[in-house]
């Protein structure tokens, strides 16, 4: 593995949208959140969840998604337990995936948070005014106002991503300008 590149960013900033792009490029893309589904099957993950989140959150032997967001998201301190409980798990995956892989990118929501900042040659960050981010949100997930607003404060600032991202890209409408930028950085690697 010779050149990973770490996609993050806020909910709804649009991350997702560059990993076409990055194909284009010739990158292997490894989308970490549907990675997080497949794990999400694990015996041994789930037993941790619900130990900490209660049994309900498993219904015949599957994970409630929508009950486990609702607690996980409730508060900062629930959001850092769902991660302590699932990132290590995720983490092994996505090493598993990668570890033969020449160009890599990584869309990884919680790429700080489950260490994987770490095997990155650059960390780049999407976000998008925060208004935008909830309307996004709100469509994909089919959340309601009050479960939207719990997923923004629930995760890093803005300021935590450009404090700690090599490089920012900006979503806020202008499509073929975000594209264009995005493009820009990620031709420095190949």
């Amino acid at each position: 593995m010779s050149t990973v590149i770490g996609l993050t960013g806020p909910t709804g900033a649009g991350k997702s949208s560059i990993m076409p792009l990055a194909e284009k490029l010739g990158f292997f893309t490894v989308d970490c959140d549907k990675v997080a589904r497949e794990e999400s099957k694990n015996k041994e993950m789930l037993k941790s969840l619900a130990n900490f989140f209660g049994d309900d959150i498993i219904k015949n032997g599957e994970l409630c998604r929508k009950t486990l967001a609702q607690r996980a998201f409730s508060s900062p301190e629930n959001t850092e337990k769902l991660n302590e409980i699932t990132l290590p798990f995720i983490s092994a995956k996505i090493m598993e995936i990668i570890k033969e892989k020449d160009k890599v990118i990584l869309d990884a929501p919680t790429l700080f948070e489950s260490g994987l900042h770490k095997i990155c040659t650059a960390t780049v960050c999407v976000l998008a005014d925060e208004n935008l981010r909830k309307t996004r949100i709100k469509k994909r997930d089919d959340l309601t106002e009050d479960a939207a607003n719990a997923r923004l404060v629930a995760a890093k600032t803005d300021e935590f991503f450009v404090s700690n991202c090599d490089y920012i890209v900006y979503n806020n409408g202008e499509r073929d300008m975000f594209l264009k930028n995005a493009e820009e950085i990620l031709k420095k690697f190949i």
